[in-house]
Parts: structure tokens; sequence; C-alpha cells
């Protein structure tokens, strides 16, 4: 198997999680929208590393990794690499606690509408990017 084809694995399993994210806000299941739209983030994030030949580590928030290989993205989605690592540290800040919460800190009563729609949101962006740059559309 090829990093290239490792890659669009990823996406894949990136659209398959896109989703469950669909259904888990539709059942209001909040913090779970946040945890998995972090899982599919991540995803993507390692995706666009692949895609270049890099092999990404073995941790959750590579932003930036991707920033330090920014030069080897077509331009458009370089522009998008920032907000893209931002995306990733924000998610990656929330994904313990959307998850297994705290002793002061219950994931279902902390996470609402707003954040799983910012998360849904997130998550979104980073597809599409992850997939103009990894299975850009032929047409």
């Amino acid at each position: 198997m090829t990093s290239s084809e490792l890659a669009s694995a990823y996406l894949v399993k990136a659209r398959k999680r896109m989703r469950a994210l669909e259904v888990l806000r539709e059942e209001d299941a909040f913090s779970d929208v946040v945890r998995e739209a972090q899982e599919l983030v991540e995803l993507c994030l390692k995706a666009l590393l692949r895609s270049i030949g890099v092999d990404p580590p073995h941790w959750h928030d590579v932003g930036e990794i991707l920033l330090l290989h920014r030069n080897a993205f077509p331009p458009d989605a370089r522009s998008r690499l920032p907000e893209l690592a931002e995306i990733s540290k924000r998610l990656k800040r929330d994904r313990e606690l959307s998850f297994y919460g705290a002793i002061d800190f219950i994931p279902t009563e902390e996470f609402g509408p707003a954040e799983a729609d910012e998360a849904l949101a997130w998550a979104r962006t980073t597809l599409e990017v992850a997939t103009r740059v990894i299975a850009p559309d032929p047409g």
C-alpha cells in the first residue's frame, strides 16, 4: 500500500464519520459530536500528511506538523492550513472532556448545540480541504 492509497483510505473513514456526526447531531448527542469531530479532523490531517509523503506521528493533534510542511501543498490548500491547525488544536483540547468528562464536568451537560454545531462545521471544512487535495474533482 502506498501513502497515497492510505491517505485515500483515511478519507473514506472520514466520510463515514461525517455521516455518523450528522446522526449524532440529530440525536442531540452534543458531546459525542465534539468527540467524533476530533477523530474525523485527525484522520483528515493525517491523510493530508500522507498525501505529501509524511508519515504522521501517533498523537492526536498534528496541526503543527502540517504547518511545518506547508510548502508541499498546493497554494489554495496551503492558505487553509493555519485554520485547519487551529481546528485540530481546539478539538484536541475538548477530546477527553467530551468523552470522559471529569468529576466536576459532565459532558452531556456541558456541551450543547453551539459546541456541536461548531465542531460539525469544523469537520466539514477539514474534510472539504482534504478531499480537494487528495481526491480532487476530475472535472
